[in-house]
């Protein structure tokens, strides 16, 4: 891959468990992952299939074209890590890969997520990691 590698950390006072469900969720995904409260975009439809070697698609519609975030689970080991692909569309959907890791603080938790992007897409590092910030961040108003 050698691409750009984008690091966020944020501290929850929510249960490790809730917070690794909400990234297996398509209810919580449509209220921090995706959706107008995030950015000027409509859902189209959220897919899930969370298991190792399940597919996720989650297309929105922006100013006017259909965009299918698409991935697959790689790893799956509740409630401590979750390992996915992630790309834009078929021909992206195995371009980079995220990797979130749970740390558990009694009632409370840390997240760190990494997410390893292809080369191609070096350009867009600091969009990326604004983005992921804003999306931990309506994680964290959604619990």
């Amino acid at each position: 891959m050698n691409g750009p590698i984008i690091r966020i950390s944020r501290r929850f006072d929510a249960p490790a468990e809730r917070v690794f469900d909400a990234w297996l969720d398509t209810d919580m995904i449509g209220r921090f992952l995706f959706g107008p409260h995030l950015r000027d975009e409509q859902i189209v439809s959220l897919t899930n299939e969370p298991r190792v070697g399940g597919r996720f698609s989650y297309k929105v519609t922006r100013q006017s074209a259909e965009i299918d975030h698409t991935g697959t689970y790689r790893e799956i080991d509740r409630p401590r890590r979750l390992v996915f692909t992630w790309g834009v569309d078929e021909e992206q959907g195995d371009a980079s890969v995220v990797t979130i890791e749970i740390t558990p603080h009694g009632d409370a938790c840390e997240l760190v997520l990494t997410h390893a992007m292809h080369s191609d897409w070096a350009e867009y590092a600091e969009r990326t990691q604004q983005g992921w910030t804003k999306i931990v961040g309506d994680l964290a108003k959604a619990l």
